[in-house]
Order: structure tokens, then sequence, then C-alpha cells
């Protein structure tokens, strides 16, 4: 009788499973030897070490999940301190992965301390996963632990320096990456972090040749590993063609082995179209504080609304304003980017409106798997985002004239008349009393309500200007912090201006901002980037404010929000003009009184206060695009329309 042939069972034994699971390791592919290795460990589902071996293919593949349960069977079965360090950091990083900080950290102290305490690695993603839960404070010891054993960590630096910013212990910060510049000085992020740092602590002295050598090395970046974080490049002096330029390098790195998911079949006619709206912000934010009433303003007979939030309840009175202006709330903060997009497609979402863009705590890269059949990035950032998957930007004639579309990944779609809304129920104060405040009665109170980043030497050289030529004036600045503050009043006294003319004002709560900000007589807005929110603010508090008209979008914000409440002739493209105008209307205590009364009665009568006329245009602008995408055709730019 034959012998039963042994060709299967020789060649699924553990042994030559294992030597085909590393040839295809050798040869990178991740997916053939992670099902090998499943085979092996279905046999012998106690060995640690092949365990560890199938979490760093499934993190060479991409599979973040896989990747975690297979650390977590390594550390299950580790019998060995050795191997308890190394499974526990693979858990703990494909935990950071995921975004799961609070199991990162959970992961990292099932080791005992002493096993901690001499992994610089492992120290450094907890630092990571304390940052990301924004307890800074939490994160400075072990990030200061994991460098005095491994001093040049170039990742531990720079989750300090986040830390310390984070603190507001901006020069600490400014070292830190400073630091990474030394040791790598390749590292776009670092160098534009550190000028960002500097701008916060009012540091201006390397300022102009830190910007032209990171601009110098953008340009010569296309094929290194980093990028410059697209936010810093907006407080300095760019074209949008530079912005464009970081844009895209971000989005290629943070858009990595991302692939789009299967188009979405088609839907039937006569329902509403579901707009879906992604941020961190649906809380106590500025973003938030422009756009909730036209989110109650929207017409829900028409369009379905989901706000898709990232961030923790805050308990607040605008919050919970939010919650109501909606049709669907949904948390989607504890969620991977994969399983974001997943469930935005699940949600049923037609456009997909990003708030965040290049900014702090965004998910933008979620757009990268196309969860939904329109994509578009509005509010949040004053620039493009360089995502190819993201089809249009939201802006108006004056902040994205079509004439600059070359500058643009998306495609432009234009309001009638500013991209910014407002909300008309906010507070309408009556202003604070100078006495309280701390100000002069009788000097002429000059307004800058912008944070000290957005400030530069070329910009305080012009304001220092006004002073001289007004000698009456006060310049009413928004606190940087007490060092910040110091450095700034250094400034003033370098160019020969008594330093007590400089007054700076705490950080309050919006409505007391808004009842204090009618005590100046003037705003003077900054550039090259303008105010935003800051603008909106002075005019609803009935300040008159003048601006510079740049060229990118940044620097076009308050141009726009000015035309859109009637005072087009507020706004300067020269420097000269600039002051010209503000010794004008210094002069002029009777023209101050009239553009003041304007701008009062533009609470009610104006295009940029009308929050439900904002919703109209915009859902009119919707509806074009999804015309647009309903008949085949591909996104093109959305001229303005009255």
């Amino acid at each position: 009788m034959p012998k039963p042939s042994t060709a299967k069972s020789s060649s699924s034994t553990p042994a030559l499973l294992l030597k085909r699971a590393q040839s295809l390791l050798e040869q990178r592919q991740w997916d053939g030897a992670s099902k090998l290795l499943n085979q092996v460990l279905a046999q012998q589902p106690s060995d640690c070490g092949l365990w560890m071996t199938l979490a760093r293919a499934q993190r060479a593949a991409g599979h973040a999940r896989p990747w975690l349960q297979a650390a977590e069977r390594a550390m299950q079965h580790a019998n060995t301190d050795e191997l308890a360090q190394q499974a526990t950091l693979l858990a703990v990083q494909a935990a950071m992965v995921l975004n799961d900080a609070e199991l990162a950290l959970r992961l990292a102290t099932t080791l005992a301390e002493p096993l901690r305490a001499n992994q610089p690695d492992l120290l450094k993603q907890m630092g990571a996963a304390f940052n990301m839960l924004a307890r800074p404070q939490d994160a400075v010891q072990p990030l200061m632990q994991a460098l005095t054993q491994k001093f040049d960590d170039r990742d531990a630096y720079l989750e300090l320096g986040f830390a310390l910013n984070a603190l507001q212990l901006y020069a600490e910060a400014a070292e830190c990456f400073r630091t990474v510049c030394v040791l790598y000085p390749e590292h776009l992020g670092a160098q534009a972090y550190l000028i960002h740092l500097e701008q916060r602590a009012c540091r201006w002295a390397e300022h102009e040749q830190r910007c032209e050598a990171l601009f110098t090395a953008q340009r010569e970046a296309v094929q290194l590993k980093n990028y410059s974080p697209p936010f810093v490049l907006v407080a300095l002096p760019h074209h949008p063609a530079q912005m464009l330029e970081a844009a895209r390098l971000a989005a290629r790195h943070i858009c990595r082995n991302m692939k789009p998911l299967p188009a979405p079949p088609r839907k039937p006619a006569g329902r509403r179209l579901h707009i879906g709206y992604l941020s961190n912000d649906f809380l106590s934010h500025a973003t938030a504080t422009l756009i909730t009433q036209v989110l109650e303003s929207h017409d829900r007979e028409r369009f379905e609304i989901s706000l898709l939030s990232h961030s923790n309840d805050d308990g607040s009175a605008l919050r919970q304003r939010l919650t109501q202006a909606c049709d669907r709330f949904e948390e989607m903060g504890a969620l991977s980017l994969a399983d974001m997009a997943k469930r935005i497609r699940e949600l049923g979402v037609d456009i997909l409106i990003d708030l965040k863009g290049h900014t702090a705590g965004s998910r933008m890269a979620a757009l990268a798997y196309r969860p939904a059949p329109v994509q578009v990035a509005w509010l949040g950032f004053p620039g493009t985002c360089g995502m190819d998957e993201v089809d249009y930007i939201i802006g108006d004639p004056i902040v994205t004239p079509l004439e600059h579309a070359a500058w643009y990944s998306e495609k432009i779609a234009q309001m009638p008349h500013c991209y910014q809304p407002n909300d008309g129920l906010r507070l309408r104060p009556e202003p604070a009393s100078r006495a309280e405040l701390g100000l002069p009665e009788e000097a002429l109170v000059l307004l800058s309500a912008n944070q000290v980043y957005k400030l530069n030497p070329a910009l305080f050289d012009v304001w220092m200007e006004i002073l001289r030529r007004l000698p009456q004036a006060v310049l009413w600045q928004l606190s940087g912090g007490d060092a910040p503050d110091a450095e700034l009043r250094g400034e003033v006294q370098r160019r020969g201006i008594d330093p007590a003319r400089l007054i700076c004002m705490p950080k309050v709560g919006l409505n007391a901002h808004l009842q204090r900000l009618g005590a100046a007589d003037l705003a003077l807005d900054s550039w090259p980037c303008n105010g935003h929110t800051t603008t909106s603010d002075a005019l609803w508090a009935g300040v008159p404010v003048v601006a510079m008209q740049g060229e990118a979008f940044a620097g076009r914000v308050s141009a726009s929000l000015l035309n859109a409440v009637g005072l087009p002739e507020l706004v300067c493209t020269r420097a000269e003009d600039y002051v010209e105008q503000v010794c004008r209307l210094a002069a002029d205590p009777q023209r101050r009184a009239a553009l003041r009364q304007h701008l009062l009665a533009a609470r009610d009568g104006s295009r940029l206060f009308d929050a439900p006329g904002f919703a109209r245009d915009l859902e009119r602008l919707y509806e074009r695009m999804w015309a647009r995408h309903n008949a085949g055709r591909s996104p093109i730019a959305l001229p303005a329309q009255a």
C-alpha cells in the first residue's frame, strides 16, 4: 500500500514557513511575509521573537492595527527584560501611529519603571504621547530623561520644543529647535520652528537671515525627507508660490502610504445634500466663534449637516450651540486617520469641508483617503493645502483672485463678498473705561490685538515711525507673556521711543476682549500676516482698522474684511501710505467718529456680519460644486456670483 504524500505537511513546517517568510522580508514583500508568519505563529503562539517580527512587518506595510496587535502579543510572551522593552516600544509606537496616546501611555507603564528609565526611545514616545494629550507639563521629564541618555536624538528635541512652546516658554523652546539645526542642519522643520519660536519670544536679531535661509533650503528640499510646516510661513514674508511649495512638501509627507477608498455608489436624486465639517475647533475657539451662526442658518430642508469633531468637549456655551446647529455631531477624536475616513464614508458625506488645513491638531490627512466625493478647504488655514485630493479652496475675489490660481493645488471657489463668516449674535458691548484698562485718558490709543508672532522688525520700524510722528499716541499690544513683552519694550527703546508708550494688554475671555477693544481710537493691522478674527473683532467693536494688502492669502484678509464692511479706503498697498493714513486719521477726530458710527451700524447692515446671507451664498457655492460632480465633470474654478 503506497505511503501518503508528505509534500504538503513538510512544506508547512514552521521551519520552512519561517525560511520563506524571511526571504519575503528580505524582498520587502511585507504582506506575503506576514501571512506566512501568522501561519508559523498558529503553531508557535508563545514565540515572542516571532510576534515582534510580525509587528515589524506590519509596521513596514503601514498596517497600524495589526502591528499593534502583534506587538501586544509579543508583550504577553516576553520572558526577559530585554524582550519586554523591545515589545513594549513596538506596541507604544503603534498606538501613537493610531493617535491613541492614552493607550500608548498605558502600554508604556506596564513596563516596570526601572526598565523604562534606561530606554530613551520609549521615554521619547511617552513624551510625545503627553504632548498629544495636551499635557506638556508631563512631557518634559521623560523627554529630558531621554536626552540625558541620547543627547543627539532629533525627535526628542523636537518633542521637547513642542512641550515648552505649549508651556509658553518660547525662548527655551527655541533653544531646542536651535540644537536640532546645529545637529541636523538639513532639517527644514527645525529651521521653521526656530523662526516661529523666536517670533513668539520677540527675538528678532537674526530674523531676516533665517527667513532667507529657510526659503533657500525649501527650494532645494524636493529630495529631502522633511518639510517646513506651512503654518510657520503664514507670518513670514512670502510669495504664494512659496506657500504652494511648502504645502506640497508637507502634504507629501503627512499623506504618504495613503490610498483612496473605492469610489462610493451614486446616490438617488431628491435627497438632501450632506455637508460634513471636519475640525477640532468645535469649542471655545476663534473658528467656532466665526462659523456658529452660519451653521445655525443652514437650510436643513435642503442640507444635512454633520460636524465631525476630533476635540474634547470643553463644556462651553459655544460648544452647546454647535451641537444644536447640526443634524449629527460625530466624535472622531479616538479614530485613526484611516478609520476616520471610513466613518465619514459610512455617514454618506457628499461634500467634506476641512476647517483646519496646516494648523495645530489638523486631521486633514484623512482626506487623502478620499472619503467624500467632493472635498474642500476653508477658513482655518490662509493658504493652499497642497493636496491633490482636495478639490476646492473657498475664498473670495480679494483673498483668492482667479489670477492666483496657479499657486493653489485646489480650484478656487469664490464667495461673492468675504470668505470669512461672522456671528451677528455675539455680544454688543459698551466700551470699557480707559481708566480700568490702564490706558491714558487723553492719549491716541493705537490697538494691536494680533499675537506677537505676527510682528517683525520691518513692521515694528513702521509702527515706531508712527509713534515718532504722533507724540500723543500709545501702542496697545496684546501681551505675548512677560518675557516677550520685555523684549518688545527693548525693541521700542532701540528705535528711540519711550518704552512706556508700549502698553501690553493681558489675554482675557472673548466677551471681555470685545468690551475693551472699543477703548481704542484706531487699530494697526500687521503684515505680512494680517489679523483675521482679530480684524473682524475690532470692526465689530467699532474700531477702524488700517491695513496693508499683500500678495499672499494671509496678507489679503483684512482687505477683504474692510471691503465687506464698506471701508476699502482703509486698505493700503505701501508702507508709506499706511503711515500717512494713520497720521491723517489721528489728526481728524471727526472722521474717526464717523468711521466708528459706520462700523456700529454695519453690525446690522453689512455683508460682513450677515450670517444668514452668508449661509445662502455658501449653499449656492456647494450646489455648484455638487452639480459638476453629479455631471461627471472635473472641478474648475468657480468665480464669485452676485
